[in-house]
């Protein structure tokens, strides 16, 4: 019996000192093992019994995300954009009559009661410690009381606008807000939609360019962006802690660099000058469609077919460019314009909505992991609706999105599994020389405050800075 205690000791410290996993055993009877490293997993969140919660409400329906997202099935076409200019990203001046308009369209038969609200955010994308009252002149809520019904469309529905901010909500704070729509006054349960914006005040000078990255390697397929943040007439005491700099391409966030330090200092002056630290891969040009018309074949659309569900707009096959020289083509960098070339009015209203079906050729199906329809088009985010399928019999991925009628950007993205960002160099290719824009913001949080002001934007473009 003694025997055996030592022995089973023994067996004991070999297993410890020789790295060897104890194992689980499933439900279903498969043997797992066990990490004993569990801080190296990637994108693990689940690290106490808060966090895991969190994790798990994540998933709920109405659990509010601090990002674009349509959290109802009948909500389609979600466009928030500075009012004058569709193209432009959702980002005004404070104090000025710069407005921003928030459209969506409802396939609900009848006509719903919207409201909404605005919440700050810190450089991070995360709620600031600010109180509604603190960051909100007037009301805290507005009814969004434009609508209209969609005219002589096979899909029927309301379209939405408002125009922001009004009369009786108006942001008092620069930095970043949630614009979050819900049905009938209901804030929490009824949530409808939330999307980004930002309001700036321009209390420091940014000078900027985009170059071909410094490193050799990374020099054949990066861009580089070196800038500088001049600050005579406004007072940062502690540059390295109160600034926050945020770099984004092309409008995109889940490959935006947060949190950029300056690498010098002197005189006023805050200089950003990298060769790693601030750069993105090139890309290449975004592909396209013209859909504004659905009567007559036009621009890279090879049929359009109609049955029980409405339209079908079938593009013509693409192809991979991964291994393809650059070329240079007209692109707007991924947007989305909606528009109609029947319109007799107004497209908004007369855009119909129609099946659009996209084919990659690929001769085998890559292994862990999805190829993702990208661009405005996906609200820039990687949804299920957006992964393509691998035919084996076709030797192609085939994925079907359903858009209303305008003229559309996209790209290819792999994403690997447990990843948070897509992979463009896979399919699309990766080039130095491909046109992008850049926008560098700069957060500051004064030293006695709990929240982070938007003091400066500056766009750049790598073609012409």
């Amino acid at each position: 019996m003694k025997g055996q205690s030592i022995f089973s000791l023994l067996l004991l410290l070999f297993i410890l000192n020789n790295g060897c996993s104890p194992v689980i055993t499933s439900s279903n009877n498969v043997t797992k093992p066990i990490s004993k490293d569990t801080t190296k997993t990637k994108n693990t969140f689940i690290t106490s019994p808060e966090t895991a919660s969190i994790e798990a409400d994540y998933y709920k329906k109405n659990f509010l995300r601090y990002e674009d997202y349509t959290y109802h099935p009948t909500i389609h076409t979600v466009l928030l954009y500075k009012k004058g200019f569709e193209l432009a990203p959702p980002l005004i001046q404070l104090g000025s009559t710069e407005k921003l308009v928030l459209s969506f369209d409802d396939f609900s038969n009848d006509y719903k009661t919207y409201y909404y609200t605005i919440i700050h955010c810190d450089a991070n994308w995360k709620p600031s410690d600010l109180m509604p009252t603190e960051y909100i002149d007037g009301f805290t809520e507005e009814q969004i009381e434009s609508y209209t019904p969609s005219f002589n469309t096979l899909q029927k529905y309301y379209h939405y606008q408002l125009n922001f901010p009004s009369e009786n909500l108006k942001p008092t704070k620069s930095g970043n807000y949630i614009l979050k729509v819900y049905l009938n006054n209901d804030t929490d349960d009824n949530l409808v939609l939330t999307r980004r914006f930002m309001i700036f005040e321009q209390q420091v000078l940014v000078n900027g360019s985009v170059k071909r990255a410094t490193s050799n390697q990374e020099m054949n397929y990066k861009q580089e962006i070196d800038f500088t943040v001049s600050y005579p007439n406004y007072s940062i005491s502690s540059p390295y802690s109160d600034l926050k700099v945020v770099l984004t391409q092309n409008n995109r966030w889940d490959n935006a660099i947060f949190s950029l330090k300056p690498k010098y200092v002197k005189n006023n002056l805050l200089d950003y000058d990298y060769n790693e630290e601030n750069t993105f891969n090139g890309g290449n040009e975004y592909r396209h469609f013209d859909m504004k018309t659905i009567r007559f074949i036009s621009d890279r659309i090879h049929k359009v077919t109609t049955d029980t569900l409405g339209y079908h707009v079938y593009l013509m096959p693409d192809s991979r460019r991964s291994f393809t020289t650059y070329s240079s083509m007209e692109d707007i960098n991924g947007k989305k314009l909606i528009k109609t070339d029947n319109a007799i009015t107004d497209s908004d209203i007369e855009a119909e909505y129609a099946h659009v079906h996209f084919t990659l050729p690929y001769f085998e199906q890559i292994a862990d992991g999805n190829i993702y329809i990208f661009g405005a088009l996906t609200d820039w985010q990687y949804k299920k609706e957006a992964i393509m399928k691998y035919d084996a019999k076709m030797k192609a991925y085939e994925g079907s999105l359903y858009l209303k009628q305008g003229y559309y950007n996209y790209l290819y993205l792999f994403l690997p599994n447990n990843e948070k960002t897509g992979d463009e160099t896979i399919i699309e290719g990766n080039h130095y020389d491909t046109e992008n824009d850049y926008t560098i913001y700069v957060y500051h949080q004064e030293q006695g405050t709990s929240y982070d002001k938007l003091i400066a934007v500056k766009i750049l473009n790598s073609f012409r800075n």
